[in-house]
């Protein structure tokens, strides 16, 4: 009954004396690792005999440092924007505007680059949202109503009316592709849209569209707007899929329509986006499909996109200055965004009185000649006003501090 208690203790004084010697051979492998890395970076004319000799004796370490740098470099290329050549670029759009001539079904996918002239900061680029939050910088809370459709919105939306796109498959929520003028069954905004709201206790789901940005309480897991279905009283939520969750509305995410056009697509034109979140849409690129039978991929970035060795043609630049190159060739004129003629204003439904100050969104100024919301509508409540959040800053950021508070 004695030896119990001393094999108890035996066993625990074991184990701290293992979880001991763990730690003095990290802390070992630590200072081998900073000692080789010190000599790594000096010239080896300017090593001394101890760092020379430590070289030699700690291959392992060498060779795992050498691995960790390319990486680095591999990362930082891959990070880089790139821009061809103005020849370059003009031959190369050639060679896209015969693919879009040839196309029998073209469709197109599109990333926060395309909004980029709108004065919409991308994801990924150098000065792209994530990017500024990887180095520790804060995003503040954004309110986009004032950009409109681009260059290449209208092109696109022209490109549709020409019949030579069939459908648009796009990852912004920032809505510019519906207010360009292109029609909804010929869109799937993968990830929401910012300027709807939808009762999803109605059934189908009821559709609100506004002139505002709804998402001001929302974030990631927090999708109510605290406005309420004038049809059931229930809460109404935005329709915006954050990062880490799955898209269930039927609209406006449309992916019954993005299914559809990628399953009759010959040719996926790819333009602003870094593809890290669209290619693990398996239905978007037929991999079940052979090589040979897989729609035609042109892809235009400025930056390394994980799809570029499966594309015919990689274009480096500028989407605007792309779509007008396209647009030149096909011989096709740009019109411009003319908000007499968006078609958000004759979509949305108007505030109840109850609501008017439900938000501090700006909200879209009506185009002459059309109603507008009203002087009440316009000015925002006082106790509102220190409301923050949004799906574009720090809504994003709301949800990172969330995940932070819960792992601690």
């Amino acid at each position: 009954m004695e030896e119990e208690p001393e094999t108890g203790n035996s066993s625990r004084t074991e184990r701290k004396a293992l979880e001991k010697a763990k730690i003095l051979q990290r802390e070992r492998e630590r200072k081998v690792f900073r000692l080789v890395g010190r000599a790594l970076k000096k010239p080896e004319a300017q090593r001394s005999e101890e760092e020379a000799a430590a070289l030699l004796l700690h291959r392992e370490a060498v060779e795992e440092l050498c691995r960790r740098q390319i990486r680095r470099n591999v990362l930082k290329r891959k990070q880089e924007e790139v821009f061809d050549e103005v020849g370059e670029l003009k031959s190369k759009v050639q060679l896209l505007a015969a693919a879009v001539k040839q196309a029998s079904h073209l469709v197109v996918y599109t990333g926060a680059g395309i909004s980029t002239a709108a004065s919409i900061p991308d994801y990924r680029g150098p000065n792209g949202v994530w990017t500024q939050l990887q180095k520790g910088r804060t995003i503040s809370s954004s309110d986009l109503s004032k950009a409109e459709p681009t260059v290449t919105h209208m092109s696109i939306r022209t490109l549709h009316k020409e019949k030579l796109v069939k459908h648009v498959v796009s990852q912004n929520c920032d809505g510019l592709h519906l207010r360009s003028g292109l029609p909804r069954q010929a869109l799937s905004e993968l990830h929401g849209n910012m300027f709807i709201e939808v009762c999803t206790a109605c059934s189908p789901a009821r559709e609100f569209v506004r002139l505002f940005d709804v998402t001001e309480r929302t974030s990631l897991h927090r999708h109510g707007t605290g406005r309420a279905c004038r049809h059931c009283g229930s809460e109404l939520r935005d329709t915006i899929v954050h990062f880490g969750e799955r898209g269930t509305l039927e609209q406006p995410l449309n992916w019954k329509g993005a299914a559809e056009a990628a399953k009759e697509a010959d040719v996926i034109l790819c333009l602003g986006s870094s593809l890290k979140v669209l290619k693990k849409y398996a239905c978007l690129w037929s991999m079940n499909r052979p090589a040979n039978k897989r729609p035609k991929l042109y892809i235009v970035n400025l930056q390394w996109t994980p799809k570029d060795d499966l594309a015919v043609l990689k274009i480096h630049g500028k989407c605007d200055d792309v779509m007008s190159l396209l647009m030149e060739e096909l011989n096709l004129q740009i019109p411009k965004y003319n908000r007499a003629e968006d078609p958000i204003f004759s979509l949305a439904t108007p505030l109840r009185p109850e609501e008017i100050q439900s938000h501090t969104r700006e909200v879209l100024a009506a185009p002459d000649g059309q109603e507008g919301p009203s002087a009440e509508e316009k000015q925002p409540s006082e106790e509102t006003s220190a409301l923050q959040g949004g799906w574009f800053g720090r809504g994003y950021s709301k949800g990172r501090q969330k995940k932070k508070k819960k792992a601690s």
